[in-house]
């Protein structure tokens, strides 16, 4: 059964109001932290006939807080009633969902596994002759994009003609982009060309995610085919499209071709040129056919054009050096693009994290301690990545060291507490009561929770060695958050 026909069922039976269930609503009265969430809430559950109505006599505050307070009381029992509260709020004029918000009520509407719920209050507008809107019905698209969601988001842009909403550009690339996702690209073409039936035509925002699907899956005919009917629309190419064609010719045709089209947007206008992403791709495709030298002589190439690498393209940079046991080029790389102390220990801390990741842990801590020494300051992932690294070789002693010597240091800097758990697991396990008892009581000054698979180990370690006081106060660190 496809997904049309299992959801047409909502549109043509009568929607059942539900009885108030009055400990659901007790719940949502008497729990709320927001006084303008009650007071929608006592609303909603008191007067459900016209709700969006009901909405407007409200006179709250609508906030972020409320609005998730709001969902958060509805999702279980009552998610039809949140999600017309979200799209009415969406559209109030002193307000408007920020991409956090709709990722709050996407999660908590579970709507990726329960997509009915958007069918149920569209379905309960039609039920009710409720005015529905172009815009109301795109905070729905906005929450099937959260969702990822490209059947519900189809059918959403159908219903739009069914209420006699004419859907604009942003509403189609919500879809189009959707569909793309999935690789349907023909299905996502013909959304294109619906467009023009309807006097829209596609804008910058279109034409990039299908010159991207095209590209993902080498289709590059067709991406350049958009690039050429772009300029029909008034859309004229730019960096980010020429950037996005030149990627998928790294991946799937000859880099010879990459470098030859690198070289044509090296002559275009400014809008056009080459910018830190497309550099970067070229290098990194170069890197993966471990053409070391080529993808150097690009790094020389867009310096030459004034444009200093970023952390994508360093990281690109050391993955292909350390794979080829080119250490000593990647520390002169270093040299070359640092600029001042701070970026230099920047990209060693950089350099550590690619030896590990590719397996070359000794030389990552060589390159480690020789940063500690020059007084660099590592951040926090590198001296995790590090001392985990130790600390799982069974040189408990020696990862517990270098943590003691930064943290005297005064350079030590913000981890997680899984790093402190780790060490602590370790010293225990190994019977190193002195630098176990150390560091259990900085985590308790420091009021750092121990992570749930070590604790019990620990706790019944401290209690055994004769620490039980220790124990009690590494264990009560929760209550004291």
């Amino acid at each position: 059964m496809s997904f049309l026909s299992s959801v047409s069922r909502y549109l043509f039976s009568p929607i059942p109001h539900k009885p108030l269930d009055f400990s659901f609503a007790k719940l949502c009265l008497f729990t709320t932290s927001s006084p303008s969430a009650e007071k929608f809430l006592t609303n909603l559950l008191e007067n459900r006939s016209n709700t969006e109505k009901v909405l407007e006599s409200v006179k709250a505050k609508l906030d972020a807080p409320c609005i998730i307070e709001v969902l958060r009381r509805c999702a279980v029992n009552e998610p039809q009633l949140g999600l017309r509260f979200f799209i009415w709020s969406g559209l109030h004029p002193t307000y408007r969902h920020s991409s956090y918000v709709y990722s709050k009520a996407y999660k908590l509407l579970r709507l990726k596994n329960n997509p009915s719920i958007v069918v149920d209050a569209i379905s309960a507008y039609r039920a009710e002759n409720s005015v529905v809107s172009v815009k109301m019905l795109k905070v729905v698209l906005n929450l099937c994009r959260e969702a990822k969601d490209d059947k519900l988001g189809l059918w959403v842009l159908r219903k739009m003609k069914e209420f006699n909403c004419r859907p604009d550009t942003v509403a189609y690339n919500v879809v189009i982009r959707l569909v793309v996702e999935k690789g349907r690209l023909d299905e996502a073409l013909g959304l294109m060309k619906e467009m023009g039936l309807i006097d829209l035509y596609p804008d910058m925002i279109t034409y990039v995610s299908m010159i991207k699907g095209f590209c993902d899956v080498g289709r590059l005919e067709d991406a350049c085919q958009l690039i050429k009917s772009m300029k029909g629309h008034g859309c004229v190419p730019n960096t980010v499209v020429y950037s996005t064609l030149l990627d998928g010719i790294c991946k799937h045709e000859s880099l010879e071709k990459a470098l030859e089209f690198l070289g044509k947007m090296e002559k275009e206008e400014e809008e056009c040129r080459p910018n830190v992403v497309t550099y970067s791709a070229v290098i990194k495709g170069f890197l993966e056919k471990g053409k070391v030298m080529e993808a150097l002589g690009v790094l020389d190439r867009m310096e030459d054009s004034g444009l200093q690498p970023n952390r994508v393209t360093i990281t690109a940079l050391f993955d292909g050096l350390c794979k080829e046991g080119r250490l000593e080029e990647a520390c002169k790389i270093i040299d070359r693009v640092s600029r001042g102390s701070e970026q230099h220990g920047k990209f060693y801390g950089l350099l550590v994290v690619s030896l590990y990741r590719i397996g070359k842990t000794k030389e990552a801590e060589n390159i480690f301690r020789m940063m500690i020494a020059s007084r660099m300051k590592p951040n926090g992932l590198v001296l995790s990545t590090i001392i985990k690294a130790i600390v799982l070789e069974g040189r408990v002693l020696d990862g517990f060291g270098l943590f003691d010597s930064l943290e005297k240091s005064g350079h030590f800097p913000a981890v997680d507490s899984e790093i402190y758990s780790i060490i602590l697991a370790g010293l225990c396990e190994k019977s190193h009561l002195v630098e176990a008892a150390k560091l259990a009581n900085l985590m308790v000054e420091r009021r750092i929770q121990l992570k749930p698979p070590y604790f019990q180990n620990i706790v019944e370690y401290l209690e055994k060695s004769g620490e039980e006081d220790l124990a009690s106060r590494i264990g009560s660190i929760d209550s004291l958050l």
